[in-house]
């Protein structure tokens, strides 16, 4: 009997609550730190970019408008799925090279960033609203919203655990977001969307694209539907190309530096306000 071949698995875009392959039908493969084959990845173009910005708008009013507590519970159920999945997450990491102790700790700690983004859903409003004194006959407040569509490049160095640090404080907040998953470190990202299709979370909240960075990267930056960029990166060139597109519809760009997620300081509600934009109402009052 001849020795089976294991099947290989071809990992797609998330767009929309669905699965597709990209419209460019281009893919690049993925390898170890052997150089042994592991998987083929869906190369996503500008087409796949435009197409998941188009669902995550669909999707942003209605997800804004859902009650603070029940997002909370979205992102609770997020972490049950995947402490259920825990061993297929590590055994992904693994094979982008992580050792069976850094994978674990990283699956355990994407869990628990989960949780706890997940408790402040209904809390970081009433933190960083305000009530503002002034001299006429008003009752003036400030609340924090929502940003809208918020485009996510990661980190090359980032995989599940920076995934959860850059996409959940936008989401709880009442944003929806279309990301680029690191080339080199995709893999347990892209299972993080067939755990999130299979959760709560409404299609088109999280979109995920895979590719490669030097070509996405102005299509993230320039899109006018687009209303704020998150671009991991330390590259100067990247960084002024990202600013200098962005500037054309006045989107934010949050530039964001390699980092250890692991570090307890990302657990902070800071994180959630740097993707939302202060409203202020002025109510006349005695009159």
């Amino acid at each position: 009997m001849s020795k089976r071949l294991d099947v290989k698995k071809t990992y797609k875009l998330y767009i929309g609550g669905a699965f597709p392959r990209s419209e460019s039908d281009r893919y690049y493969s993925l390898n170890d730190k052997s150089g042994n084959f592991v998987a083929n990845i869906c190369r996503g173009s500008r087409k796949d970019f435009r197409n998941a910005v188009v669902a995550a708008r669909k999707a942003q009013g209605g997800w804004a408008s859902r009650s603070a507590y029940n997002r909370g519970q979205i992102l609770y159920r997020i972490a049950e799925m995947m402490e259920g999945r825990k061993d297929q997450l590590v055994a992904e990491l693994k094979l982008e090279g992580s050792t069976e102790k850094q994978a674990v700790k990283e699956v355990e700690a994407a869990i628990d960033r989960a949780v706890y983004f997940a408790g402040w859903s209904d809390k970081f409003q009433q933190i960083f609203s305000t009530v503002n004194p002034v001299a006429s006959s008003h009752f003036n407040f400030s609340v924090p919203e929502p940003t809208g569509v918020v485009a996510i490049v990661m980190p090359e160095s980032a995989s599940l655990l920076g995934f959860m640090q850059y996409v959940l404080p936008a989401i709880v907040g009442g944003n929806t977001v279309v990301v680029l998953a690191a080339e080199k470190k995709p893999l347990a990202v892209l299972t993080l969307g067939e755990i999130l299709h299979s959760s709560d979370v409404p299609g088109g909240v999280i979109n995920i694209l895979c590719g490669y960075r030097d070509e996405l990267l102005s299509n993230f930056s320039s899109h006018m539907d687009v209303n704020a960029l998150v671009l991991g990166s330390t590259d100067k060139d990247a960084i002024t190309l990202a600013q200098q597109q962005a500037s054309q519809n006045v989107k934010p760009v949050l530039v964001k530096h390699d980092d250890d997620f692991l570090d307890e300081k990302h657990e902070n509600p800071y994180a959630i306000l740097e993707l939302q934009e202060i409203k202020t109402t002025w109510h006349p009052i005695g009159i």
